[in-house]
């Protein structure tokens, strides 16, 4: 089956399709201005929203990546992740601390996810 890259820009391509799996590169807010909470809202709702334009959505997510500036920020983190994932569909997770591009992002999030057929 064919490697499919989409929205690429000469550097990464934000999903890339093979043999019927999303892999969504890190996605981050675009108002770093925000807390924890807004921009990990900011965050889920891009990688859902390039899920579905892609053919998928948050019920086929099979592993997510949560990379967090710092652990003390975990706990309001997860309350909005917790509330974006489906009950019963959670995908496999990792959650690390990392420093980020950005010294105002607080969190970044990769996705892999199957395509729905």
């Amino acid at each position: 089956m064919a490697i499919r890259r989409f929205e690429s820009n000469g550097r990464f391509s934000r999903v890339v399709e093979h043999n019927g799996i999303l892999y969504i590169s890190g996605q981050v807010c675009s108002n770093p201005n925000g807390d924890i909470k807004a921009q990990t809202a900011e965050t889920l709702a891009k990688i859902e929203e390039l899920l579905l334009k892609y053919g998928s959505d948050k019920e086929h997510m099979l592993s997510n990546t949560v990379y967090i500036k710092d652990m003390s920020l975990f706990k309001e983190m997860n309350s909005v992740y917790d509330a974006w994932v489906v009950k019963d569909n959670e995908p496999a997770r990792a959650c690390v601390e990392a420093k980020l591009a950005s010294p105002s992002i607080l969190v970044e999030v990769t996705c892999i996810a199957a395509v729905k057929e």
